[in-house]
């Protein structure tokens, strides 16, 4: 047996002001669950409220956050030290959380008669989405619930299932868009927690944007970004001097070439923030990288992909990829983190992709003289959940900034398509994280993705860097002190 000590938030809506914690010392086995954890606190205490099931992970009914994430408490092992709460959900009391709202915005068959049963190839398609244990977990956690009427990500998983299967008769794609099929930003968090890993965004809503997209149900403004991208081969107009039309195809280093990569631009930093590409060629260079840039490169097709549009999909990949397949580049160096994501998880590459901050980190950098700022950092979400890119980023914003400080990660709203098509959605969930990072006490929001940057610029006081920026100031920095030496 094993002593630990487990803390839970209390909370009572009946007596209680707010949740409070309450600090339990229990025994239990070696390889114990939160459950066995909390049936132990439950034998101290009785008036402790949690639901329990199956205890085996296949009712979903355990679902806690410990330490802040959602999880089954049946599954999840049990430390020493660790804070469980409830999900981000209406609270019953103390760990139970009222579920009914989001279970009854689920559909349900409504079987036609005499109907054919499924083929292997359909039970195949809907055997991704079947597994759901209507925990909640995925709900806990949607940005879009906190602003918006959304169903949830639960129903929209639903909402597929049944559009799937031949023996259903509802009109399940209108009821979808109804429900708030396009009020997903793809940031991921849903499937991230799923105790069943299944992939919502890309597996169930995406899906239904496409069959909506066939039905003539796009959004207006999703319709007109697929047009300037099947007419231009770019997502966003162009407005002034782009990056591609600035640049050589070949930069060199400063000094001895310490490596070669291939730089995919992307539609934001190609057109509305060359000057962060620039930036980050220049460090780029002081750092020995060399950098070759295809000019043919066009839209890597995320904002067609996030929001159903895929008719020409498959000719824009094959242009990008033989742009920098013909010139034998074994490595492809993203900025923008959509970008990024789309290229390792979209598509079937002949090299490597790299965020340029991977890069930066498989190679080490000269330090940069630290700038007497406060630096917050925002994580988006298709670098931190699309491509495991957390770490990378922090490290080269505290060589640069004099302090830094975290803020609690949340997804700006900025993508799949809701920036452009449910505007409000995008502003809402803006004005938050503005909130958030005025209160963190930081002098600047630090990221890595364009469209974060330039939506989170307009729902803040603070100034939005690129990281590439900030690093080419911390050398622009240094090189002033040297000067200032000699």
């Amino acid at each position: 047996m094993t002593e630990i000590t487990v803390t839970v938030l209390r909370f009572n809506p009946e007596t209680d002001a707010g949740p409070h914690p309450e600090e339990y010392t229990v025994e239990v086995h070696d390889g114990a669950r939160v459950l066995h954890a909390l049936h132990a606190v439950h034998a101290q205490d009785e008036t402790l409220a949690y639901r329990y099931c199956c205890g085996s992970g296949q009712c979903g009914s355990c679902a806690v956050q410990v330490d802040g994430a959602p999880v089954l408490a049946c599954l999840a092992e049990a430390k020493d030290g660790m804070v469980v709460g409830p999900l981000a959900l209406p609270v019953v009391q103390d760990l139970e959380v009222d579920l009914s709202p989001y279970l009854e915005r689920l559909a349900y068959i409504d079987p036609a008669p005499c109907a054919a049963f499924p083929t292997k190839e359909e039970i195949e398609a809907i055997k991704p989405l079947r597994d759901c244990i209507e925990c909640m977990a995925c709900v806990s956690v949607c940005p879009a619930l906190l602003v918006t009427d959304f169903a949830g990500p639960t129903a929209m998983r639903q909402d597929l299932r049944l559009a799937l299967d031949p023996r259903d008769t509802g009109d399940r794609i209108n009821e979808a868009v109804k429900e708030g099929l396009f009020f997903c930003t793809s940031c991921q968090r849903c499937w991230k927690v799923c105790p069943k890993g299944i992939e919502i965004p890309g597996k169930a809503i995406e899906r239904l944007r496409e069959i909506a997209n066939r039905q003539g149900l796009s959004l207006p403004r999703h319709i007109d970004v697929a047009e300037l991208v099947r007419t231009t081969g770019r997502s966003v107009p162009r407005t002034k001097e782009t990056f591609l039309e600035e640049v050589p195809g070949v930069i060199e280093p400063e000094g001895e070439a310490r490596a070669t990569v291939g730089f995919f631009v992307g539609c934001m930093y190609n057109g509305r923030l060359p000057d962060a590409a620039l930036d980050m060629i220049e460090v780029m260079r002081r750092n020995g990288i060399r950098v070759v840039v295809p000019h043919e490169q066009v839209c890597c097709g995320s904002p067609l992909i996030r929001t159903g549009q895929t008719a020409f999909l498959d000719q824009l990949k094959r242009r990008n990829i033989e742009a920098f397949r013909s010139r034998g580049i074994d490595t492809v160096m993203t900025m923008c983190a959509g970008c990024g994501s789309t290229l390792k998880n979209d598509y079937d590459t002949p090299f490597t992709v790299m965020d340029a901050t991977e890069v930066l980190d498989r190679y080490g950098i000269e330090p940069p003289a630290k700038l007497r700022i406060a630096a917050t950092y925002h994580d988006p979400c298709h670098l931190l959940r699309g491509q495991g890119i957390s770490e990378e980023p922090r490290a080269l914003l505290r060589k640069v900034a004099e302090t830094f400080v975290e803020t609690p990660n949340r997804c700006c709203g900025s993508g799949g398509g809701v920036r452009s098509g449910v505007p409000e959605e995008a502003a809402a969930l803006g004005a938050m994280r503005g909130e958030a990072f005025e209160a963190s006490g930081a002098d600047v929001v630090v990221s890595c993705c364009p469209f974060c940057e330039f939506h989170i610029a307009e729902h803040t006081k603070l100034p939005v860097k690129d990281l590439m920026t900030l690093l080419r100031e911390g050398y622009e920095q240094k090189d002033r002190d040297g000067a200032g030496q000699q």
